[in-house]
């Protein structure tokens, strides 16, 4: 390990000087999502491809991508603001080779997660997608014997940091100082990632080669989605199965964002009236408080997290930190405030191996002590009457987009004392102009087994299913399911006999519906349940675009409601911002007579949420 790094400029040379150490072949290991040094990547894809007699094997995962428009109204909405909601970073060279079909015979790439839905439909990807709990991930790279580490890094001074990518980086550093492994760690530097200190921090020995290219990449940046009253609903669910003084751990998205919101408003006593007045069975009986305070423990810090840390509701600590968390990938801001903490109190979160993270093993009586009264908040898709939950892949096999730590979390779950594994789905799904149900008789896909069954929120309620009989299971989770489905559940659940035929929907689980969802939530939506409670990038321009296209996209299945629109565009009364968000979707500001259809209904649109 040399004693100071070999610092490059051009990435093409370094790419040749990489090739030249190695032997013209590569076995590189790239980080998870951000972390990717997509200057230095994209610059031995170039030179394998330029030269069949090189070799580049890639192990990744998460290999972030822009949203392709799949209509002409998301171009028009999407392609003017890309740079602003994605970043300007280039596209990384292997993943457009793969959409291409033209990945060359000398480059391989498999990946133990993907962006979610981004590879569907994608043989390569299919094919070469590697199934693994990610605690497990850094086993099965160790075993392909990778002899290059490259990623992304923030310099401070002759250090280095792993920033936002420790999740298996720190353990791949700690094997090579152990003896066990031996590669070539490679840098680039990007000084809008922070530094984050403790076990992320590197010294400048540890790193063989250096990037510092003339002008450093654009972070990726997660564009925030609206929450909608499902996804609050949920939220306000989770937020009374959180005890003080407990553990937490919540996922990225809607419904994570409004996990942080509910809790944050908790904190604030400003949900009782929400509570008081809520249509349904309640369950949980955390409405307090925190005085003691949260710990979060996670694979994945996300937005939602750092808004608690910003309340101070996270602010019990182990080991002198109040987060440990193992990667981040989120909205530009995330990073931005992180950079702008105050190096003690960003110290407060510290950067880890998903080892530690996402397992008990190794320090267990410690991890034990700390991670008391543990709440892991994770998503699903779909989840059957039996209670397994389908969370990375659908009919017929397609992996959406991985396993990632959710087993991880499930097995901390009925490993802790105390603690519970919470899955949050929406009860319903809109697909190609049907609206199925979440909550199925059965699966096509099995993440989570039915044996690991805990609790499972829709924006219906909680039900707790650890250690109960099948039938209670069924009847619980039927309770909690959206009443246009409920009969059908009920029939299918009775004619494998695993429901009594005497049995009856209680009268207070019969009027499962959006609207009344929709009526409980609406006097709150403009004060605690905002659309964007962690905030966004869109203007206000955008939101409104983004309501106006989301009932647009519900209407295109359907002649009626599609006619509906366009008659509205015709004939209601324009929407105060109407103008403004037709010329930004690259339209006339007024109707006119030659008016595209789909610029009318989208007029009409808007006209009806005026």
């Amino acid at each position: 390990m040399a004693e100071r790094p070999e610092v490059h400029t051009d990435a093409g040379a370094m790419a040749r000087a990489t090739f030249d150490a190695t032997g013209g072949e590569i076995r590189l290991a790239l980080p998870l999502g951000l972390g990717k040094p997509v200057t230095f990547v994209n610059a031995l894809v170039r030179a394998a491809v330029e030269d069949p007699s090189l070799t580049l094997k890639i192990f990744t995962a998460l290999s972030l991508q822009r949203p392709e428009p799949s209509s002409d109204l998301e171009a028009r909405f999407l392609n003017p603001a890309m740079d602003r909601f994605f970043g300007a970073a280039p596209s990384l060279a292997y993943v457009d080779l793969i959409k291409d079909k033209g990945l060359p015979d000398n480059i391989e790439v498999s990946e133990f997660f993907f962006q979610a839905g981004s590879w569907l439909g994608n043989d390569y990807a299919q094919r070469q997608y590697i199934s693994a709990n990610y605690t497990h991930a850094r086993d099965v790279l160790v075993d392909q014997n990778p002899n290059v580490l490259a990623q992304l890094m923030p310099r401070q001074g002759d250090r280095f940091s792993m920033s936002c990518n420790t999740d298996i980086s720190a353990d791949l550093f700690a094997c090579r100082a152990a003896g066990e492994m031996d590669f070539i760690a490679v840098a680039e530097i990007n000084d809008a990632l922070p530094f984050m200190d403790g076990p992320a921090a590197l010294d400048a020995g540890e790193v063989a080669m250096v990037l510092d290219p003339p002008e450093q990449i654009d972070l990726f940046s997660v564009l925030r989605r609206p929450v909608g009253d499902a996804q609050h609903a949920i939220a306000l669910h989770v937020s009374r199965l959180v005890p003080d003084g407990g553990t937490l751990q919540i996922g990225i998205g809607a419904i994570g964002d409004a996990v942080a919101n509910a809790l944050i408003a908790r904190d604030r006593a400003a949900l009782h009236a929400l509570w008081r007045d809520a249509p349904l069975p309640l369950q949980g009986v955390e409405e307090e408080p925190f005085r003691t305070g949260l710990y979060a423990v996670t694979e994945m810090l996300v937005g939602g997290l750092v808004a608690l840390f910003e309340a101070d509701i996270l602010r019990r600590e182990v080991d002198g930190a109040v987060i440990h968390a193992g990667f981040f990938v989120d909205a530009r801001d995330m990073y931005e405030r992180l950079r702008a903490l105050p190096p003690d109190r960003r110290a407060k979160i510290r950067m880890m191996p998903v080892s530690y993270t996402n397992a008990l093993y190794g320090d267990e009586e410690a991890k034990r002590a700390a991670r008391q009264d543990a709440r892991f908040v994770n998503g699903a898709m779909q989840v059957s009457l039996l209670g397994d939950a389908m969370s990375d892949a659908a009919k017929p096999g397609q992996v959406v987009s991985g396993v990632g730590g959710q087993f991880n979390f499930f097995e901390q779950a009925f490993a802790l004392k105390d603690a519970h594994a919470v899955l949050t789905l929406p009860a319903t799904r809109q697909s190609g102009g049907d609206l199925t149900s979440n909550i199925v008789w059965q699966l096509p896909v099995t993440t989570v087994p039915r044996h690991m069954r805990d609790i499972v929120v829709t924006e219906y309620g909680a039900a707790f299913l650890r250690g109960l009989p099948d039938e209670e299971v069924i009847k619980r989770l039927i309770c909690i399911a959206d009443s246009r489905f409920q009969p059908d559940l009920v029939e299918k659940a009775r004619k494998a006999g695993k429901l009594d035929p005497a049995w009856t929907i209680p009268d207070a689980h019969r009027r499962n519906a959006p609207d009344t969802i929709a009526d409980w939530l609406a006097p709150h939506r403009d004060g605690l349940l905002l659309d964007y409670p962690l905030g966004t990038d869109f203007t206000e321009t955008e939101k409104l675009l983004v309501k106006a296209l989301s009932r647009l996209r519900e209407a295109a299945h359907s002649k009626p409601a599609l006619l509906s629109l366009v008659w509205s565009g015709l004939t209601a009364s324009p929407h105060p911002q109407e103008g403004a968000a037709m010329e930004r979707m690259g339209y006339g500001a007024r109707p006119q007579l030659a008016e595209p259809l789909q610029a009318r209904a989208l007029r009409g649109a808007l006209r009806q949420l005026g």
